[in-house]
Order: structure tokens, then sequence, then C-alpha cells
């Protein structure tokens, strides 16, 4: 062999090891890397001081009371039915959402915590929000920044103010949840095209656990193409079959979630526009977003909907075919980056543009969780450039990016406060959109919790005044004038507030029910009851029904009617222990003494420390001639504080 040829040869199969060498890279361990180490240690450190603060926020009256302190599956669980609960989290949905996995965990907190601790409901929200930010890092090494850029890319991702709405609301549990097992996907994806070895299980699992926490986790297999076209410089259609798997999965859990969507009525719009004018709705989100990614002005937690469609949205249709004619330009010129950042935003953001037109408002910055990583990645490519280019500007570039964090650090945590509780939350979104009657309505709500009557009047006058045909405004002023009535003449109002509210939606079985009440206090007793049964009509499911109907036919001496009620409110609310001992009651006034004494059991069990329950159930005992169990339940009665002892049942017993 000629020198020439063997020069070729060896040539030939240096370029054949490089090729190889570039497909399968030996990657080195992130954990030996100290600049790497260091580096996400200030990301995190740097992260938890800008959220440290919503550790003091509370619980808000936005959807937190529908996902676990009113949902019956979190706020009833104990050890007893840990399982059982568990379960049935996991076979049904919450305002139409099938997230059960992010319920489970409120269930998990209120096991643990309780609901009288909110700040480490918060402190668990910021811990998933650290793990986000300790892939993203890791991400952006794995395809190909340095840690400059990857630095620079997690401090965005971890503290920019646009992801305040997930971090700093309990209820969004489920974007920092999903968040973290849907980068961990990704992560792993990465990992093995980057060394040639198969992660599916891990993937899978990450996946399917990202898809049980929110069903934006649809769009993985997007996401990986978009990482395949930045790592091979193609688009593969080979590649694309090989994700086969990963869209079946993602169509399954799509079709059930439009269905529960449906189903509850979550896709319905709080807009009166008509379906062609969804799509500028879409385009218009799309626009905010992208400048709020840079700039992140006007932020609230809602952004209602204009009455009608204003006349500027209508240009912003052009963004559509001008984004996707600029990423066929940057696709043909190379530019992988750009291609990247914009096609990972895009798939991430656009299902949930509203133009289905599904929700209370046109934008949510909770939207941008994930998608916001395309556009971030953009920005850290060019600043990890600049660093490796450019190093006689490393002191403006890293004094530039100061600046900036320190900015967005700072509206961060003003914008965490927001969040302490429900009269900020609502008051900050009055600031920008005074003629929106759901935050008057929600802030009266919580100021007449709190006792604040004038204030909570004022803020539900001016709900009913906005919006003469909004029937809840006028529900929730009722029940307020139902609460604080002392005289007939306060109850008058709320029966005229309820009145209106009927006449607005006359199939309404909760407003029937709440008028039901209010007729009963006004001693009408036939038209409470004939509005609690046309009420338990239009609504079966209403329990409050059920016991204020029990209540007055027990008052009628309709005893086995009343116990009816009891058994129906008990099938729906099984873990009431008051209606519990109200059933035990119940079948003692029938004289079935024997069956009283299971439901005297179960309040106990469910309360152990009423000792009401303890007397009424030794009362009971003595009556059925049972009296070493008597004396023993009355004792314990009076261990536990209960003063109003019979004296002639103190005395048979011998206590």
């Amino acid at each position: 062999m000629s020198k020439k040829s063997k020069k070729r040869k060896q040539l030939a199969e240096a370029a054949k090891t490089k090729a190889k060498q570039i497909k399968n890279p030996v990657l080195p361990s992130f954990w030996k890397n100290k600049t790497h180490l260091i580096s996400i240690l200030a990301a995190l450190v740097i992260t938890l001081g800008c959220f440290y603060n919503t550790t003091q926020n509370e619980f808000v009256n936005w959807d937190d009371d529908r996902n676990f302190y009113e949902n019956e599956y979190v706020s009833t669980i104990n050890k007893d039915n840990f399982w059982k609960q568990t379960k049935k989290i996991f076979t049904s949905n919450v305002i139409g959402n099938y997230n059960p996995l992010t319920i489970w965990t409120f269930a998990v907190e209120k096991r643990v915590y309780g609901f009288e601790n909110p700040g480490k409901w918060h402190a668990t929200n910021i811990a998933l929000h650290l793990i986000c930010v300790f892939l993203i890092f890791r991400i952006c090494i794995l395809l190909g920044l340095k840690w400059q850029g990857s630095l620079f890319v997690a401090l965005l991702f971890g503290i920019h103010p646009m992801r305040v709405e997930s971090v700093a609301w309990v209820t969004e549990r489920k974007d920092v949840l999903f968040g973290a097992f849907y980068l961990s996907a990704l992560y792993f994806y990465i990992k093995g095209k980057l060394n040639g070895k198969k992660y599916y299980a891990l993937i899978f699992t990450f996946f399917i656990l990202s898809l049980l926490s929110k069903i934006q986790a649809v769009v993985l297999p997007l996401s990986m193409i978009a990482v395949d076209y930045y790592l091979d410089g193609k688009l593969d259609f080979k590649s694309m079959i090989k994700k086969g798997p990963y869209f079946l999965l993602s169509l399954l859990f799509g079709f059930i979630g439009v269905y529960l969507l449906k189903g509850q009525g979550a896709l319905e719009s709080a807009a009166t526009y008509p379906t062609w004018q969804r799509i500028f709705v879409g385009s218009y989100s799309y626009m905010i977003y992208l400048i709020k990614s840079i700039v992140p002005f006007r932020l609230s937690p809602l952004y209602p909907y204009s009455p009608q469609m204003p006349v500027y949205y209508y240009p912003t249709l052009l963004l559509f075919p001008a984004v996707g004619y600029s990423m066929f330009v940057l696709y043909k010129r190379n530019l992988k980056v750009w291609v990247f950042g914009l096609f990972f935003f895009t798939v991430n953001i656009m299902f949930l543009l509203q133009i289905l037109g599904a929700g209370q408002g046109f934008l949510a910055d909770r939207f941008t969780y994930i998608a916001y990583f395309g556009l971030f990645f953009i920005a850290g490519y060019y600043f990890d450039k600049m660093m490796q280019t450019k190093p006689k500007l490393k002191t403006i570039l890293w004094s530039g990016a100061a600046v900036l964090f320190l900015i967005y650090g700072y509206m961060t945590i003003q914008q965490n406060t927001v969040w302490k509780n429900s009269e900020t939350l609502w008051t900050h979104v009055l600031k920008y959109y005074q003629k929106a009657t759901l935050p008057y309505g929600n802030r009266a709500n919580y100021l007449r919790q709190e006792g604040r009557i004038q204030e909570a009047l004022k803020d539900y006058d001016m709900a009913t005044s906005l919006n003469p045909k909004g029937e809840q405004a006028f529900n929730s002023r009722a029940r307020l004038y139902f609460d604080i009535a002392r005289t007939r003449d306060t109850l008058m109002l709320a029966l005229q507030d309820y009145n209106k509210a009927i006449e607005l939606d006359p199939e309404n079985g909760e407003f029937l029910i709440n008028r039901g009440a209010t007729y009963a206090r006004l001693g009408d007793v036939q038209r409470a009851i004939a509005d609690i049964d046309q009420g338990l009509i239009y609504k079966p499911s209403h329990a409050v029904g059920y016991l204020n109907r029990s209540v007055l036919n027990n008052g009628q001496g309709k005893f086995q009617e009343a116990l009816n009620d009891i058994i129906t409110y008990l099938k729906l609310k099984p873990y009431n222990a008051d209606l519990w001992y109200e059933k035990a009651r119940a079948l003692r006034n029938l004289n079935r003494l024997q069956e009283s004494i299971p439901a005297y059991d179960r309040s106990i069990q469910l309360k152990r420390n009423e000792p009401v329950f303890y007397y009424e159930r030794g009362r009971t005992f003595k009556a059925m001639g049972r009296i070493d169990e008597a004396k023993r339940d009355i004792q314990m009665a009076i261990n536990l504080g209960f003063k109003n002892i019979d004296p002639t049942l103190r005395r048979e017993l011998g206590i």
C-alpha cells in the first residue's frame, strides 16, 4: 500500500471515529464538574430567595376551595380511608380536569400538615419549581450550552415574573408537578440520544406521571421532535414514526381531557364572541406571550374578556403566517437554535391559546411555564456564544445579566404578594380591570367570611350593578343577608335577592334550596319544603338540601322522612361526624335503638373528642339495659368536659 493510500485510509478512519464520537459522545459526569455544581447551586439559591415570601401566603378563594379544602376526597382523608380516597381521586375529576396526581399530593399534604399550615403547601410548590430549574440547567448542558448560557437560561426560567402564578398559587401545583416529570422525560430522551442508550421505561414513566399531573403534557412528543431537529439538524420521518407510542398516549389523555372538560362545561367561555372570532383571541394571546417573555407588563391573575372584541385583535392574525414563514427561512438558513426555540414555544403554547374559548380569561401567566423554555434557550444560546467569542465583553455581559435578573427578581417578589390572600388577589385584578364582575364577587365572598360586612356589601352592590344579569352575585349577596339576619327585614332582603337569582336562572337547584332555607327561617315551612324539593330535582347531589329538609321534617315529627334525608346526605358526604350523630338520634327517635349504636360508633370514630356523642350513646346503652357500656360512655363524656349530665341518669348509673 502506498503512503498516499495509507494516509487516506488513516484520515478516513479518523473521520469515522470522530463522527461516531459526535453521535455517541462520552458525557462527562455532572456531579464531578465543580463549575456546573456551583452554577446550578447559584440558580437554585437565587430562585429560592425570589419565591421564599410565598410561604407567608394563605390559600385563596379561586379554585383552591374546589381543588382541596372543599374537595371531600382531600378534606376527609385520614389513616383509615387513605387508600380508599386515593382510588376515588384517581377515578374522578375536579372542575372537569383530570389531574389526579396533583390532587393526590394535596391529599397527602392534608394528611401531613392539615389546612392550618398553608405556608408548607406553598413550600412544596417552591421545591417542585426548584427541581424544574435544576432540570432546565441540565437539559441546557446536554444541548451543548456552556455553564454560562445554562445558568442564564436556568435563572430566566427560575425567577421570571411570569413564573409567579405557577408557583405562588397552590392550585397550580399541577404546573410545577407536571413540569418536573415533563422535563425529566425530556432530559432522559436527550441523554439517550447523546449516549446511545435507551431509557424507554424512564421516559414513559415520567411521561405518564406528567400526564396524570396536567393534561398539558400531551405535547411532549412534539418537544421531542424539536430536540431531534436541534441535535440532528434535520427532521427524520422515521424518527417521528418511532414516537408513535408517545403520540398514542397523548391522544388517549387528550380525548379524556376534552371529554371531561366538555362534560363539566369547562370548555364554555366567559366570552360572548362567535366561534369565527376566537382565532383572533389566539393570535393576540400568542403575541402578548411573546412580548411578556421580555417585558412582563400588567401581570394579573385574571385577564377577563372584553364584552366586545377589540379592533386591534384582528391584525394580530398576521402573526401566525409571519412566524411560520420566519421559521421556514430560519430552517433554510440552518439557524437551528431559532427554529428549535420558536417551535418548542409554539407547540407548548398552542393548545392554551383559548381558541376554543375555555375559561374566564383570554390569557394566563401559568400557560407559559414550560413553553417559555424555548424562548429562554434562544437567549441563553446567544449569551453563551458571546461569552465564548467576545471575551472582552464578559464584564459588560454579566453586568447586563445582573441588572436584568435584579429587575425580574424584584418584580417576582412583589408579584408574590399579590397572592397573599383573596383580598390582595382580587384587589390587584381590579387595579387593571375595574369593570369585571368576578373580582368584586370573589373579594366580597372573602370579606363576608372575614366578617367585614359593609365592605362585602359594597363589592356585591358593584358586581350586581355592573352585571344586572349576574345571578351568582345576587345569590352571594342573599347569603350574606341570610347569615347576618337578626330581624325579619334582613331575611326579606335575602329573599328578594334569591328571588332575583332564581328569576335569572330558574333551574338552579342551589338557589332554590337556599331560598327554601330562607323561607324556613321566616316560618313558612310549606314553601321551604317545596323549594327544597324542587331544588333537589334540579341538583340531586346538593347535600345541604337533604340536611335542611331533614331538619324541617324532624321539626314536623316526620322522623322517618328526616332519617331518609340524612341517609342520602351521608351517601354524598360519608365523613361528616355530626350527621352520623344525627342519624343515630333519628333512629333513636324511631325507637330503633340497636340500629342507632353503629351510627354513634361511626360519629365517634370520625370525631373522637366530642363529649355529646359519648353522652348520647351512653343514654342509648342505658335504655337498652347495657349498664356497663352506658357507665363507660357517660364517664368519658364527663372526662371530655360535658356538663349537662341528667342528675337522674347519674344517680341510676352510680357516677
